[in-house]
């Protein structure tokens, strides 16, 4: 039994006729979000630059919230997650979340002890 493509995307919000014109949907989305990623990396507003939030700089956090943005909506839309179960769904987004956050908490944690062992230990700085 043939399974037909879902015509829309953003939920429903925009609707296509043809996969042609849903692939060409898709592709301005994605080029827009592109777009504002540039222009930002270009000019770098001194808005964005002198801001810290959570100790880097605002314009960082809008990089890497775009680049999240256009990694979920292909990972949805092209790999088709939309048309699976949400525990399918969960398995496939949440697994690698939880593998960066404890990426990241080791990272943070041996990076203390080695900054430790640098400034208390009898290693000198000398880099």
């Amino acid at each position: 039994m043939a399974h037909e493509h879902k015509l829309e995307i953003f939920r429903g919000l925009w609707k296509f006729k043809s996969n042609t014109q849903k692939i060409w949907g898709v592709l301005a989305f994605l080029t827009f979000v592109t777009a504002i990623e540039v222009v930002l990396g270009i000019y770098k507003p001194a808005a964005l630059t002198d801001t810290y939030v959570l100790g880097m700089k605002l314009l960082n956090w809008i990089f890497i919230i775009l680049t999240l943005v256009k990694a979920y909506y292909i990972s949805w839309d092209f790999m088709h997650l939309r048309d699976e179960k949400s525990a399918m769904r969960r398995a496939i987004v949440w697994t690698p979340i939880f593998l960066v956050l404890y990426l990241v908490f080791i990272l943070l944690v041996e990076a203390n002890y080695i900054f430790e062992i640098y400034k208390d230990g009898f290693i000198k700085w000398n880099f």
